[in-house]
């Protein structure tokens, strides 16, 4: 995962002719899977009642949306990707009160109604009303805002952020510090609050504990970071690019390895590493299945040394297209 920068400019430069118009602006189109991004100027129509159309800042990539055009993640096409970004409110629709025009925004792939199961639950938060599973592709009422060459242009994730321009529903936006950097703040979107969440949240790591982190990209730092906030005594980074060591230690990891540098799994590493103890949290940040099994191991190793268990979270557990090995008992 990393961050790209989009035509940023000051609030104050917000077109307000453009009010309840049509926008024209650029945007990546991926036409079809395997495919490669188009940059094609794009129709933007305005919010209809509760929904929000904002002026793209800064976006990030992520692995999820590259899946989506290598064809394992399934969406309608043509359909305008990205789902990571920091923007600015360009109008709102009718019945909208939580933002207003020039207010500073994320929007949020996992929108939050606050009314569903799920958004009233204190066990978790993935609104019924979210557009991942089944995607469709389309606004609550059916239509997309998005036109190309007079084709119908599907959103991705309720978000759709590779564009100058997007509309998304009012639950699906969150407002933001108006001095906040957009292209920092772009990553809380989905690759932080993924991995500081899969640490205190999901995993709720307890202060004093061992945690190995396997992948030190964008979320994988973030779970670093998540498991030294919680108070992990010890946070072992594994990856096999060394150049991601030096920033993992300086956000928390206490050591790094590389499971290159070894003949033997890395399980067996890890084992040796703790004295036999094992960790007490495992963290899965790559979306590989043959990784993903590692981690799992790891934590079945642990129950066996210490007939306890242990706690394995699959950051990406929506990356696992294959079977995982029956040796583990939980994952969080």
């Amino acid at each position: 995962m990393f961050t790209v920068l989009l035509h940023m400019s000051p609030d104050s430069s917000l077109a307000y002719h453009l009010l309840g118009k049509v926008i024209k602006c650029k945007a990546a189109v991926a036409w079809e899977p395997k495919k490669p991004f188009s940059i094609e100027e794009v129709e933007v129509a305005p919010p209809k009642a509760q929904e929000v159309r904002i002026k793209i800042l800064a976006t990030g990539i992520c692995r999820s949306d590259d899946h989506v055009i290598s064809g394992a993640f399934a969406v309608p096409f043509p359909v305008i990707l990205g789902h990571e970004a920091a923007g600015v409110v360009e109008s709102v629709g009718e019945g909208v009160t939580y933002v207003k025009p020039g207010d500073k925004v994320i929007p949020l792939f996992v929108p939050q109604c606050g009314e569903c199961s799920s958004c009233v639950s204190s066990k978790g938060n993935l609104c019924t009303k979210n557009d991942l599973g089944a995607a469709c592709g389309l606004m609550n009422d059916g239509t997309t805002r998005f036109t190309c060459k007079g084709k119908q242009i599907h959103q991705f994730a309720s978000t759709s952020t590779f564009t100058e321009y997007t509309v998304v529903h009012e639950t699906s936006v969150a407002k933001i510090d108006a001095v906040a950097p957009p292209e920092k703040v772009c990553l809380i979107g989905c690759g932080f609050s993924t991995g500081y969440g899969a640490a205190l949240n999901s995993a709720k790591v307890e202060r004093g504990s061992t945690c190995a982190v396997f992948g030190l990209g964008g979320v994988g730092l973030s779970v670093v970071m998540g498991c030294k906030a919680a108070g992990a005594s010890r946070i072992i980074g594994v990856d096999i690019n060394k150049g991601k060591f030096a920033k993992a230690k300086e956000l928390g990891a206490t050591e790094c390895i590389n499971p290159q540098d070894f003949t033997k799994p890395i399980e067996d590493v890890l084992m040796e590493l703790t004295g036999g103890n094992g960790v007490d949290y495992s963290f899965e940040v790559i979306g590989r299945t043959d990784t993903m099994i590692l981690v799992l191991c790891d934590i079945a190793m642990v129950q066996q040394v210490r007939d306890t268990t242990g706690d394995a979270v699959l950051a990406l557990a929506k990356e696992l297209t294959g079977k995982l090995s029956s040796k583990t008992t939980q994952l969080a």
